[in-house]
């Protein structure tokens, strides 16, 4: 099976998400009985590997070609592949050949007003797109398959497929030290991780950690993660350490130094960071009413968006409880141990074959 995908992701200054699901997406389907092509406009990155092939779709570049795909409908794909996947909702105008749609969440239209304006719209025409020309939609949690139940998706055009880490690698300890360090960084700290934006909530974990420090002066939080848009107020504390995007080696580093991983966002789809520090063992505090619930499962402690004094609470038990941190820190590496790549490519490579046998235009 031939697998044209979409990796404009990958050619962004800050990738993300979704940019280290189409990069791992992409070195596990080619493992397996796939022939992946990523396509993009724009010259080859180095995060995909090698043996997979890369087609630069030319100009226009960037927003302007997701502009033309949503406004226009052009210029059409044309790659010879059985079917393609939009791993985002750029998606591309296709015809006779399967199209297949990743919906990571529909944040925009549950919190416009902690979007950007264009970032709604662009979101809701492309939801729009999916909802019209995809004939199967993959999905990384059951809450954001209800939700697009909810927006007028058909159930049996939506795929669950949760999303996976990579489990974490033998490190020396004096090395793991020695990075945590060299980002300026010293523990005791609450690890919190994400591109730094109102969605995210941070300015409540800042509360949170304001007030554990009455008894835990040496208490920190550190914050990794590029800038997101919109003003993000309340950081400018001298116990706040906010450290910008990190590379790999640093990050692993601070997630297996962290006393606390906590996630704080009003809304997410799934939650990338949350499996990732409970495959490290980090006892892991998070918020309810979106996918964090089903992500976490019992394996962290959780509070409702927004609340200050919940946040408060579960923290100081992660911290206060070593028994808790020891039973939290088993069952969040149980539950990511689950969460790996390799089934997520497993789960795209059903969805793919579903696809296939469904009609399209």
């Amino acid at each position: 099976m031939k697998v044209a995908l979409h990796a404009g992701q990958l050619l962004q200054p800050v990738p993300g998400g979704i940019g280290r699901y189409e990069i791992a997406l992409l070195r596990e389907l080619a493992e397996l009985d796939i022939e992946p092509i990523a396509f993009a406009a724009g010259a080859r990155p180095r995060s995909v590997v090698h043996r997979v092939p890369w087609i630069d779709l030319g100009p226009p570049h960037g927003s302007v070609r997701y502009e033309m795909w949503h406004r226009l409908r052009r210029p059409r794909v044309r790659i010879e592949a059985d079917l393609v996947h939009a791993p985002s909702l750029a998606v591309p105008p296709v015809r006779g050949r399967p199209l297949v749609v990743t919906v990571h969440d529909i944040a925009p239209e549950r919190l416009p007003e902690v979007t950007t304006t264009r970032g709604v719209r662009f979101h809701t025409r492309g939801l729009a797109l999916a909802r019209r020309h995809a004939n199967l939609v993959i999905v990384p949690s059951k809450f954001t398959g209800a939700e697009l139940e909810r927006e007028g998706f058909e159930r049996d055009r939506i795929e669950v497929v949760p999303f996976g880490v990579d489990a974490p690698v033998a490190r020396d300890p004096d090395e793991i030290d020695r990075a945590v360090a060299r980002a300026g960084v010293q523990p005791p700290y609450v690890l919190t991780v994400g591109t730094v934006e109102p969605r995210k909530d941070i300015p409540t974990i800042v509360r949170a950690v304001g007030k554990l420090r009455h008894d835990r002066p040496e208490l920190k939080l550190v914050v990794v993660g590029p800038r997101g848009w919109g003003e993000v107020t309340g950081l400018d504390h001298p116990f706040v350490q906010v450290i910008g995007a990190q590379p790999w080696a640093t990050l692993d580093a601070l997630y297996r130094r962290a006393d606390v991983f906590c996630l704080a966002s009003l809304y997410e789809g799934f939650g990338l960071p949350v499996v990732e520090a409970m495959a490290r063992g980090v006892p892991t505090v998070a918020t309810t009413g979106s996918a964090l619930e089903e992500v976490v499962q019992g394996a962290g402690a959780l509070f409702p968006p927004g609340d200050v004094d919940g946040c408060v609470e579960q923290i100081a038990r992660m911290l206060d409880d070593k028994e808790l941190r020891v039973e939290m820190g088993r069952a969040g590496m149980a539950r990511a141990a689950g969460l790996n790549w390799k089934r997520t490519a497993d789960g795209h490579v059903r969805a793919y074959s579903r696809s296939l046998a469904r009609p399209y235009s």
